[in-house]
């Protein structure tokens, strides 16, 4: 049986690109979502916040010198493209899955509505949260763990490329050791990076445990809601 009933799943735009230098992978994303499925068929109620690096990345040139709010309202249009992308792949997967906006763009999808949200995530469909949080100078980290609070979820899931949270860069240090779990407390102390600091300030303040994990292991996020040993645990 899974040890969580309704996750909050982290995914950054740049774990979409696979090899590609930016844009998404096709058979990156069917891979996800088919990880995604394998929880969603064991009854877990799955919300997703995506972010939007790998398209930003392939217009970031032109972006130099930009006024720092109009950058981030195009990195918010960029989680929306890869919103759409994630939940027609689910679709095409089988899945039902809903995209809600931050960002008013209704004749593409649906904006945020927290009661909305909540009956898509009983009746088991996932939820795309799509544009952060509607605001400039708020990471999608932090759309996570706002999110994350206002739909009640149990965990907050960071995918990311490495299998946890290390004491040192294991890509530089071989006698690097992963954290099995951690309070947040003792990684602030360990300057440890596991997300940016108003979303970790937020999870803490709503004793919202966070697991960093990597979505490239097969099988890791069906681990993780059955509550094995996967990645990092930070909790208070």
């Amino acid at each position: 049986m899974p040890a969580y009933k309704r996750i909050l799943l982290k995914l950054s735009g740049e774990a979409l690109m696979g090899d590609d230098a930016y844009g998404i992978n096709r058979a990156t994303i069917v891979r996800m979502v088919r990880e995604v499925r394998q929880v969603t068929d064991q009854g877990v109620e799955v919300a997703v916040v995506i972010g939007g690096g790998n398209i930003f990345r392939g217009v970031a040139g032109g972006s130099v010198g930009m006024d720092r709010a109009t950058a981030d309202y195009m990195g918010m249009l960029a989680t929306v493209m890869n919103s759409l992308a994630l939940a027609d792949t689910m679709r095409q997967e089988g899945m039902t899955a809903r995209v809600m906006s931050a960002i008013s763009i209704e004749q593409v999808v649906e904006p945020y509505v927290r009661p909305k949200a909540l009956q898509y995530l009983e009746e088991g469909k996932v939820v795309v949260f799509a544009a952060g949080t509607g605001n400039p100078f708020f990471t999608t980290d932090t759309a996570a763990a706002l999110r994350g609070a206002e739909i009640g979820a149990e965990l907050v899931l960071k995918a990311t490329k490495v299998d946890g949270v290390y004491t040192a860069d294991p890509a530089k240090d071989p006698d690097a050791k992963r954290y099995e779990n951690i309070t947040f407390d003792e990684a602030i102390a360990r300057n440890l990076q596991v997300m940016d600091a108003t979303a970790f300030a937020l999870c803490r303040d709503q004793k919202l445990p966070i697991k960093v994990f990597s979505i490239f292991k097969p099988g890791a996020l069906e681990r993780v809601v059955r509550g094995e040993n996967e990645g990092t645990l930070v909790h208070v």
